[in-house]
């Protein structure tokens, strides 16, 4: 039978075959792709040029992509990894390797926050990430008031021996945060931060230091918190030390100010908590990821009318309900989550700002104390 333009059926049915065999052709070709060679040469490809990626078995690139997410730089490090093609995008988010991603992987920016972010966020705790569990609590408490959620995945990373996790859930319970004034816990506070100490964690070391120094939350001893202080003060100069460049070292971010009116922050740039009050100028040790996204979230979303943020630069919590954190007993113009803040940020800026600073003392151990009254320096507000 034949149509119009004399092209009878038989003839289409078999250029029809004929195409269908050359697709198959093609697609056992592309399989071939991804079989490595017994002879252990790569594969070839259609356009004749070897693709060494497909020869490597997955067992390999899973350790290459844990290595490549440890040691990113920036979430785009990886990222830009796993959309280079199919199989490293499959490959990316094994649970081998999200669970070795570092915690520059979740340093998201405030405004790029998405559904995606916190799903990714998400697979990377369920996989047994630490820094994912702290990270993804840290802004599901303070970000997404999402309280019980934030603060389990923070207690994940704390029995896993993280200390930041430690140190958080510690402030939490020294501030009642996500409930009253009377969900206060002060035992269990100064034991997380005992167990955050002993891991090195320098803020919960001066946060220990202050409690034992006033007998908040533990039984008064003086010289052991003095102690834990200067272990603080020692642990943050070697943090600096080994951070820091030798060049830099050596060039104009550490000078020397003997003269008396230069030792009190008169310097120029961020000045380190510690090495300022010796008239020293280093860069301030760079905050958590966490931190920085509470800092930003803040700035980018205004804070509920009534609420507070800590008036420490480095930390970036705000209020869970209305008078939580402490003010300054001298001026009263600044407030703080915890005295590890009010430490930090007396010595870096609040030092030449505060309206009374006579009356203010140094104890002689590198830190500054607050004699106003019988707590904590700190005037609590109900």
């Amino acid at each position: 039978m034949r149509t119009r333009r004399g092209i009878s059926y038989p003839n289409m049915c078999c250029e029809k075959r004929r195409t269908d065999t050359n697709i198959v052709e093609e697609k056992t070709i592309q399989s071939r792709k991804r079989l490595k060679l017994s002879s252990g040469t790569p594969a070839v490809t259609v356009s004749g040029q070897s693709d060494i990626l497909d020869t490597l078995p997955d067992d390999i690139l899973l350790l290459i992509l844990a290595k490549v997410g440890s040691t990113a730089a920036c979430p785009a490090d990886f990222v830009c990894v796993l959309s280079t093609c199919k199989r490293l995008n499959t490959l990316g988010v094994h649970s081998l390797v999200l669970s070795k991603a570092s915690s520059k992987c979740f340093a998201f920016k405030s405004k790029n926050w998405s559904e995606s972010a916190h799903r990714f966020l998400k697979q990377c705790s369920d996989a047994g990430n630490v820094e994912a569990c702290y990270i993804l609590g840290m802004i599901r408490f303070y970000c997404l008031q999402n309280r019980g959620s934030g603060a389990s995945l923070m207690a994940k990373a704390a029995v896993k021996s993280h200390a930041p996790a430690l140190y958080s859930l510690a402030v939490i319970q020294f501030n009642g945060s996500g409930g009253s004034k009377k969900d206060k816990d002060l035992r269990a506070g100064v034991a997380l931060c005992a167990r955050a100490a002993f891991l090195g964690h320098i803020n919960a070391l001066r946060e220990l230091g202050h409690c034992l120094q006033d007998g908040y939350g533990v039984r008064q001893n003086i010289a052991e918190g003095r102690r834990f202080l200067v272990q603080a003060n020692a642990r943050e100069l070697a943090t600096v030390l080994s951070t820091t460049p030798s060049a830099v070292m050596s060039g104009n971010c550490l000078t020397w100010n003997p003269l008396p009116h230069l030792r009190h922050g008169n310097v120029v740039g961020p000045g380190c908590p510690l090495l300022s009050d010796f008239g020293c100028n280093v860069s301030a040790p760079e905050p958590h990821p966490s931190n920085r996204f509470l800092t930003d979230w803040v700035s980018d979303k205004a804070l509920t009318p009534g609420l507070r943020l800590c008036s420490h630069t480095g930390c970036g919590r705000p209020e869970t309900r209305k008078h939580e954190f402490r003010r300054c007993s001298v001026c009263g113009a600044v407030n703080y989550c915890s005295r590890a803040c009010q430490a930090l940020d007396w010595k870096m800026r609040h030092k030449m700002e505060c309206t009374q600073a006579e009356r203010w003392v140094d104890d002689g151990d590198g830190e500054v104390n607050v004699n106003i009254n019988d707590d904590d320096g700190m005037v609590a507000e109900s």
